[in-house]
């Protein structure tokens, strides 16, 4: 089996709120070492807004405002391969533009290369375009390499139909196709990743991170979360 994990910037910085928790990233580094020794490969799409959302800033063009946060990903995915590595993982990180010595350039046959002996595979610098999120570069990689499933790492458990911190009565989904997902705008990942992910079938399993054991329970059939289905 062939895993996309997207983790979330804001969700790696812990309570701070800003830069990184190392407990956290650390706790994340050994649940997937657990998939990884049980024989499941696993890729890493990180985001960013730990360090920096362009799109908040009226002052930056939004070209360079994207690039800053593409860098911002590379320099994440810097960081947790190296906690992931300190806990016995194996890791690479691509990019699909020249970081010199710090990355190695994407191609589907370099990763497929890296999962085949067993390493940790992190997808920095989103698609490598601005206006593309980092939600249409995680699609857009899981499409890419063949992974059977995209798992979405939240600050919530699942999908909603509304936003649950405004909204106590919103309902949360088990299960929901993507169809509805963009119908409804219900916000799982961008409408572009959104018909990416459709065109592709290309399944999402939303759930919370801080939960505990949350990703490997969700790949041992104690899932909590949502299940976007194509």
């Amino acid at each position: 089996m062939r895993i996309l994990l997207k983790l979330s910037g804001e969700a790696l910085a812990g309570p701070n709120k800003t830069g990184f928790d190392e407990e956290t990233v650390r706790k994340v580094a050994l649940q997937v070492k657990q998939l990884v020794d049980d024989g499941i490969e696993v890729g890493i799409v990180t985001g960013g807004g730990n360090f920096w959302r362009g799109r908040s800033s009226e002052n930056i063009d939004r070209t360079k405002a994207d690039q800053i946060g593409m860098l911002a990903t590379v320099m994440n995915c810097i960081y947790v391969s190296e906690i992931f590595r300190s806990v016995g993982m194996m890791t690479n990180i691509l990019t699909p533009f020249e970081c010199g010595s710090f990355t190695k350039l994407f191609s589907k046959d370099r990763a497929n290369k890296y999962f085949a002996h067993g390493q940790v595979v992190f997808f920095a610098g989103g698609t490598g375009h601005p206006y593309f999120s980092t939600d249409t570069g995680v699609v857009l990689r899981a499409i890419e390499v063949d992974a059977d499933v995209i798992l979405l790492a939240k600050s919530i458990d699942g999908v909603y139909d509304a936003d649950p911190s405004k909204n106590p009565n919103a309902k949360k989904y088990d299960e929901v196709t993507i169809d509805e997902v963009i119908e409804k705008n219900l916000q799982v990942v961008d409408m572009t990743a959104s018909i990416l992910a459709r065109d592709n079938h290309m399944p999402m399993w939303v759930f919370g991170m801080n939960e505990e054991n949350s990703i490997v329970n969700t790949l041992k059939g104690e899932f909590h979360g949502t299940k976007v289905t194509v």
